[in-house]
């Protein structure tokens, strides 16, 4: 499941639970567009992990708080505490990869 976070306070619950892959994006970035789909496909294949959108313009103080200096950037989560980052584009079985590896 993708979800667009639209508010700190929903980030802060749905980071909690589970398996959760966030994606630091916004729309201006060429390689963060090419990014939607791979994780769509992602969604579909894995529906265990949730996906966070989080767009560096609108949420600047979490990309902040996670260090995020470039976009894409991909945090991985088991039950809220950080697992893994990847920063850049991946394609779809890579991003596999990267989860069943640090899961």
């Amino acid at each position: 499941m993708i979800i667009n976070i639209e508010t700190i306070e929903q980030f802060n619950e749905l980071k909690k639970k589970g398996v959760v892959l966030i994606d630091f994006w916004a729309p201006w970035c060429g390689p963060c567009k090419m990014l939607a789909p791979q994780l769509e496909a992602v969604s579909e294949e894995m529906p265990e992990v949730q996906i966070l959108k989080v767009n560096v313009d609108s949420f600047h103080e979490l990309a902040s708080e996670y260090g995020v200096s470039a976009i894409p950037t991909m945090y991985l989560l088991i039950n809220g505490e950080v697992s893994a980052h990847n920063i850049g584009f991946l394609p779809k079985p890579s991003i596999i990869n990267f989860i069943k590896k640090n899961i």
